[in-house]
């Protein structure tokens, strides 16, 4: 374990500056440094997964229906209702808790224009088996 001296060296600009979170020093550090490694030329970082997902329908403009599981974090189905779709839940698998890829397809409508799969306790849920056209997995 580091001595406390230096864990204060580190985070005392971010004291003096009185900017603890979003775009601070540490924030805008860590962006440039994830640019760099990643070899991209932007990137977001967000405080929490909601405003991700949030950001993510807005950008991609989806409206409707998004086919997601209620065996999740509130605030997934908060994140869909916020940006004005409708959640449609689909049944998860008894064996890991995520979303059941069969039941999908039953419940696609015109509506449709997402698929919200969570990986849950550890549990990655099946994204591929999932996807059924490359701009509906989110």
């Amino acid at each position: 374990m580091a001595p406390i001296e230096e864990y204060i060296k580190e985070i005392e600009p971010l004291w003096e500056s009185r900017w603890l979170t979003n775009m601070g020093v540490k924030h805008n550090e860590l962006e440039k440094k994830l640019r760099e490694y990643l070899s991209v030329e932007n990137i977001s970082l967000f405080t929490n997964g909601h405003l991700a997902l949030e950001s993510a329908i807005a950008a991609m403009k989806l409206s409707g229906e998004a086919i997601t599981t209620p065996f999740t974090f509130a605030s997934t189905t908060q994140a869909i209702v916020r940006r004005g779709m409708t959640p449609v839940f689909c049944d998860i698998k008894p064996d890991d808790f995520t979303l059941d890829p069969d039941r999908i397809e039953a419940l696609i409508t015109e509506r449709t224009s997402a698929i919200i799969p969570v990986h849950v306790y550890g549990n990655i849920c099946e994204v591929e088996k999932s996807r059924i056209s490359p701009k509906s997995i989110i």
